[in-house]
């Protein structure tokens, strides 16, 4: 595990995650995340929350693919191609793993909906891919890192030993210091791109971090709640 060290107190990052930290710690003390850290979380909300994610990495590595290209260096597209490709591979692979282990097959996958959340979180992220500039993209990127990083050293440091827990597989994956550097490299890249803007895109940066942030807190309640479209029963898709 590797805890992160403050960001610089200067930047955008130590900004944008004081102006989000009531809403960071609400999505530590979730009742979808203290179950899944006491081991308590039923397998069918989990099994929720799977399905939603792996739909979700489709929408948000295609807007990390979408920052690679507009990218300022090859550098900077180099770590955001590659955070691409590990949204698709390896958390890809921690789904599969859960999928397998609860026995869900393509019938039931496909039998259960993309909720409303995941829809409009990855619309959200494609819309800015689309319409905003690199900055903006790049900081509605940053929460999908930072936040999970962040739960999944906050549950480990609460658990410690995950000898035989139900999620231990999803608990290293994101407390993981492989997952912290990358986290380090996406703030790093946010707070470069923050300083060479200006007040007008700094602030839409501000606004898109935190919108994202949001999105984030709605998907794990969405999966706590299992959450529904309101209109399913007059609708066939």
């Amino acid at each position: 595990m590797m805890r992160l060290p403050d960001p610089p107190a200067n930047g955008f990052c130590a900004r944008a995650w004081q102006h989000t930290a009531e809403l960071q710690q609400a999505i530590v003390e979730h009742p979808f995340n203290t179950a899944l850290a006491d081991g308590s979380l039923d397998r069918e909300r989990f099994a929720f929350y799977i399905v939603q994610d792996a739909r979700y990495l489709v929408g948000f590595a295609q807007a990390l693919a979408a920052a690679a290209s507009r990218a300022s260096s090859p550098e900077e597209a180099e770590f955001l191609a590659g955070a691409a490709h590990g949204a698709l591979a390896e958390e890809r692979q921690l789904h599969a793993g859960y999928i397998e282990q609860f026995g869900l097959g393509e019938q039931d996958i496909a039998g259960i909906p993309t909720s409303p959340t995941c829809e409009a979180y990855t619309s959200y992220l494609r819309a800015c891919a689309l319409g905003e500039p690199y900055p903006v993209l790049v900081a509605a990127l940053l929460p999908c890192f930072w936040v999970y990083q962040h739960v999944g050293t906050e549950i480990l440091e609460k658990v410690g030993d995950l000898d035989g827990h139900a999620y231990r597989a999803w608990i290293q994956t994101y407390a993981d210091e492989e997952f912290a550097r990358t986290v380090l490299g996406a703030r790093e890249l946010t707070d470069r791109l923050a300083a060479g803007a200006g007040e007008e895109i700094g602030e839409r940066m501000l606004q898109a971090f935190t919108r994202a942030a949001e999105y984030e807190w709605m998907f794990w309640n969405s999966a706590w709640t299992q959450e529904r479209w309101p209109t399913e029963a007059w609708v066939r898709h």
